[in-house]
């Protein structure tokens, strides 16, 4: 097994180095593999494929656009509690293509369901079970409008299923990750594991996601696998609840995505009891995991923005609703102004006060405090009587940027993650078809 270098090199980027990585582990019941289908035009890998021999539980949430890209329907329409696979394409996003676009995924489907199913029949085991087409789900992630590549897809899919892998290492589930990236700079990966008795759960998970970033759930795909045996309505629940405060708790540009897609995947390895519910201890360690690594894959997204440069942490304490928390949060974190100042080091509350007011959440000027850092920049309607600009300017020379805004008002929360605006982003986006 190789890793394509070409999925990490660009002119904006270095390479990154394997022992930044978390070192997910062997995980039975899902085969992989990826490749270049060249829809890039350099080689680099642009097809993955996910295969569950035994079929996987699963659960999945997408964008609330209301203009979405093909799959999202076709997935949808399954209605099914387990699957069987799942293919991505990257560079094109199979969204605005019309009869083109839906045809498209028909063929695949047809395709890949009959190159699978030719697979069983040719296993050590010899089994005559067919793989239907609605076994099958898709996620694409892309350009908007142009015509959906279903040629060069459909060539390459005897190949990427004869790449399958069972076995995967550390390498492994990078060269998958970085599959799907788009204008990533490098792969998004996580790993949790809960020892329960003597039974290792383990929670794999890899995402893309780097600009279009706004709940729900940010322009940005995630994939999320484990060998705990938990029944699909139940992992519904549980990615309901971890996406909350992670994959929808992060902006890079407040723009909605029509590709989003979080699934998690259960391979039905290990048993962990039967009627399982959210009472339960096991499921309850279980969430806590999730939670954990869904935060992990969401602030890597934001690290990972489209020429970001610092990662910024709003959190609103005190509030007198968590909506009204969110909304102020999203507020200031969507703030082009807010955003352009932390890139340019410049410690300007100002603009952190006037994207609170802005959110028309209700708010007592005389109660709030503003802090940046450890440093109160404001408070009692005014600027606060220790503001020192010199030690604010040295904490905005700092990567990671933490703002505090107090209401005073009760006692909810919400705290949301995003990035600077830098003319990286500018750049990026204005040559994204190129």
């Amino acid at each position: 097994m190789t890793i394509n270098i070409k999925n990490f090199l660009n002119d904006k980027s270095k390479l990154s180095k394997m022992g930044e990585f978390q070192n997910l582990k062997q995980l039975d019941g899902v085969e992989m593999s990826s490749l270049s289908a060249d829809l890039y035009g350099d080689g680099r890998d642009d097809l993955a494929l996910f295969y569950f021999s035994k079929g996987a539980n699963y659960a999945t949430l997408t964008t609330t656009n209301s203009i979405t890209s093909e799959f999202i329907p076709w997935n949808n329409n399954s209605h099914k509690k387990t699957i069987k696979g799942l293919l991505v394409n990257t560079k094109n996003a199979n969204t605005f293509t019309g009869k083109q676009g839906k045809e498209s995924i028909d063929v695949i489907a047809k395709n890949l369901s009959r190159i699978l199913t030719i697979k069983e029949s040719k296993s050590s085991k010899g089994t005559n079970e067919t793989v239907k087409i609605k076994d099958l789900i898709f996620a694409s992630t892309g350009v908007i409008g142009e015509e959906f590549p279903v040629e060069k897809i459909k060539s390459h899919l005897s190949e990427l299923v004869e790449k399958l892998r069972s076995q995967h290492n550390k390498m492994y589930w990078l060269k998958i990750a970085s599959a799907i990236m788009t204008t990533d700079t490098k792969p998004k990966v996580a790993y949790e594991e809960i020892i329960v008795g003597d039974e290792l759960i383990k929670i794999c998970g890899i995402a893309k996601g780097s600009g279009m970033i706004a709940p729900n759930l940010a322009t940005m795909l995630s994939f999320i696998f484990t060998n705990a045996d938990i029944n699909s309505n139940l992992l519904k629940t549980l990615l309901k609840r971890a996406v909350a405060n992670s994959f929808n708790a992060i902006t890079v540009d407040s723009d909605q995505s029509t590709n989003d897609m979080v699934s998690i995947f259960s391979t039905r390895y290990l048993k962990i009891g039967h009627n399982l519910s959210l009472n339960d201890r096991t499921i309850q360690k279980f969430e806590l995991a999730l939670k954990k690594l869904c935060l992990n894959l969401a602030k890597q997204i934001i690290v990972d923005g489209e020429g970001a440069k610092k990662f910024v942490t709003v959190n609103v304490i005190n509030a007198k609703s968590l909506g009204s928390a969110k909304n102020i949060a999203f507020s200031v974190a969507n703030s082009p102004l807010f955003k352009t100042a932390i890139a340019g080091e410049d410690p300007n509350w100002g603009r952190i006060a006037m994207g609170i007011g802005k959110s028309g959440e209700p708010v007592d000027q005389k109660k709030l405090k503003i802090k940046i850092g450890n440093f109160i920049v404001a408070e009692n309607g005014k600027i606060s009587e220790s503001y020192d600009e010199k030690k604010l300017k040295e904490y905005m020379n700092w990567d990671s940027i933490e703002i505090e805004i107090n209401l005073k008002l009760g006692n909810d929360a919400f705290k949301c993650y995003t990035c600077d605006f830098t003319h990286d982003y500018i750049d990026i986006n204005a040559d994204y078809r190129n």
